[in-house]
């Protein structure tokens, strides 16, 4: 197991756009001190389209550098091409990272048999663990439970991060033999009803011990405090709304001084409003006080 509560970490960025390295470490500690198992470097929310693939390599190993001895980095390295993918995870690999998130192809929109290859090619470059991650929303593509099957008899595709609120499809995942993340931060208590060993998620770089407290609880036989923790977490939940990830994390991030920079294009700031959003999501939270009249 990788951990319950893994973090999709963002990644800070200097006034020049370049990476800023020395705040993403500190960020990567401050979310291990605070309720995150593990990260998960280069994924949607670390800006991964606009990163290179020198860039990506630098993440891992600083991650690696920074957390590893306590706790899991993940290294995203799916893309919509094959071979690309399986020699960037094999390059990150030989880094020390201890599993890799390789999502659903995207654009290009292959068949499910398609979908199998793509995932034997990768998992073939590393003998550590593949989580699949299934995003239809972004990749217009669902990954079907039959092709879930097939994928759970890649002897190292040992997770699914599912962020798809089919709850019986989710369902049937552990059934394979897999285990089971959510990939929406509000689908973590209701998976976690279906059997699911927590989330990779966002809203933990701001409320990751709540998060953390709340799986806890759930697998203490406490469902009645997890479901307390998960209703109480509703402005988290509200503040991924506000606009397209990673843009209102980023900017919750900044409000709270964690100075994580702003956006690589097409990722612009947020409006004033929905910096006001997000300062009014963070408030209700009780994460931030709110501004004196």
């Amino acid at each position: 197991m990788l951990g319950e509560v893994l973090t999709a970490i963002v990644t800070p960025f200097s006034a020049d756009g370049s990476i800023n390295l020395d705040k993403f470490r500190e960020l990567a500690n401050h979310l291990v001190d605070h309720g995150s198992d593990g990260i998960v470097v280069s994924g949607t929310t670390g800006e991964s389209p606009t990163l290179s693939d020198d860039e990506k390599l630098e993440l891992f190993a600083a991650a690696v550098d920074a957390v590893g001895s306590r706790a899991t980095v993940v290294a995203g390295t799916g893309t919509y091409d094959t071979r690309h993918s399986a020699l960037l995870t094999e390059r990150a690999n030989e880094l020390g990272v201890d599993a890799f998130l390789v999502v659903t192809p995207y654009y290009n929109k292959p068949p499910q048999r398609g979908i199998v290859r793509h995932f034997q090619e990768i998992a073939a470059r590393t003998d550590k663990p593949i989580v699949v991650y299934n995003i239809p929303s972004r990749v217009v593509v669902n990954i079907e439970p039959d092709t879930i099957a097939e994928l759970a008899k890649i002897e190292n595709v040992r997770a699914v991060k599912q962020a798809n609120d089919d709850l019986e499809q989710a369902r049937r995942i552990p059934a394979f033999g897999l285990d089971l993340y959510a990939g929406d931060d509000n689908l973590i208590f209701p998976f976690l009803e279906l059997g699911a060993i927590g989330g990779v998620c966002v809203h933990t770089h701001v409320w990751g011990p709540q998060t953390k407290e709340m799986v806890r609880r759930y697998k203490d036989g406490d469902v009645d405090g997890a479901r307390q923790l998960n209703d109480e977490m509703a402005p988290a939940y509200d503040l991924l709304k506000v606009q397209t990830n990673p843009i209102a994390i980023k900017a919750a991030l900044n409000l709270l001084g964690h100075e994580v920079g702003g956006y690589r294009l097409p990722m612009v700031d947020p409006t004033e409003q929905e910096l006001e959003q997000i300062r009014g999501c963070l408030e209700r939270g009780g994460i931030l006080s709110a501004a004196p009249m």
